[in-house]
């Protein structure tokens, strides 16, 4: 659905527009990921994460899943 609506002439705003014609394909984007993300829970992204872990804590904040805590790491930082 994602892909048809992003490959589609019709937009809710349109492309030609300066920033704001691709702000919506990037919301809905945005928006379909963290539906994704979610569905999938936090333990199978953390599972097949091949990023850093900085990288995994900033897409866990995006989404609004709780942080992963790094073995030894205490709640202050």
């Amino acid at each position: 659905m994602l892909l048809v609506y992003l490959v589609s002439p019709l937009d809710l705003v349109p492309d030609f527009l300066p920033v704001i014609g691709y702000a919506d394909d990037v919301i809905i984007l945005a928006i379909t990921l963290r539906s994704v993300i979610r569905s999938a829970g936090p333990a199978s992204l953390r599972r097949h994460w091949p990023g850093t872990p900085a990288g995994l804590a900033i897409i866990e904040r995006l989404a609004g899943l709780a942080p992963t805590r790094e073995p030894g790491q205490t709640h202050g930082g």
